[in-house]
């Protein structure tokens, strides 16, 4: 039986099936510490300046919820907090990212596993504040990392890992349009316990028709005047 997830391919002078050949096998750039702006918000390296929105922002969540599946936090010390930025800004990989609505930082995402040789390079570290969940910022700056991505750098595969036990980062992913992989089990631990992987991932054939939807789901005219959606993003 054919594994529905592998490519095209051909047979090579010994019979043998191998991979399409590639227009263009170049390293591709690593992402630019440039802003990305959309309609609803940028998505702009993340600096000190943004430390302190972005803790305010978090404290909004008193159950600590939002960091149950990230290696770091919760933070209940501001100093503590601003520590843990200083360090993540000084990193290449995960090259960290904050999400500005009206000017005011409402969460963080970043790239890494950045590989220009394979042409590969992930999303994560995302950490969305309450302000900031179920809005159409939340979606759009998805939209802007994956366009940059894709569009202005050329990447082949875009990413997503998440603790498979994390329902809500799966269903995200499959909201978006990413094509679940399989379970890496044992694949890492963190804060103390086990963590089986869940890999998911957008291919840049895949882009085309993905950008279309999320273009037509962001309009403004998809909105009311309260903001509400009027067709869900799996339904444009």
């Amino acid at each position: 039986m054919s594994d529905p997830l592998i490519t095209a391919q051909r047979l090579n002078a010994l019979g043998q099936p191998v991979g399409l050949p590639l227009a263009d096998t170049s390293p591709r750039q690593v992402p630019p510490r440039t802003a990305m702006v959309g309609r609803y918000c940028s998505v702009v390296p993340l600096s000190m300046d943004h430390a302190d929105d972005l803790y305010t922002a978090f404290r909004a969540d008193t159950e600590d919820r939002i960091w149950t599946y990230l290696p770091n936090g919760p933070y209940h010390d501001p100093a503590e907090f601003r520590a843990w930025v200083d360090e993540a800004i000084q990193k290449d990989d995960p090259l960290m990212h904050a999400i500005l609505v009206d000017g005011k930082a409402l969460g963080h995402a970043s790239y890494l596993r950045i590989t220009p040789a394979s042409a590969s390079i992930e999303v994560g570290f995302i950490n969305l504040s309450p302000a900031l969940q179920r809005t159409r910022a939340a979606t759009e700056f998805q939209f802007l990392m994956m366009r940059r991505a894709f569009d202005d750098l050329g990447y082949r595969r875009y990413e997503w890992k998440c603790d498979a036990l994390n329902a809500p980062s799966r269903k995200a992913a499959e909201r978006l349009g990413f094509t679940y992989e399989g379970t890496f089990r044992q694949a890492t631990h963190y804060k103390g316990r086990n963590r089986d992987t869940a890999w998911f991932s957008i291919i840049d054939n895949e882009w085309p028709g993905l950008k279309q939807r999320f273009e037509r789901w962001l309009a403004p005219e998809n909105f009311d005047d309260t903001g509400t959606q009027k067709r869900g993003l799996s339904a444009v």
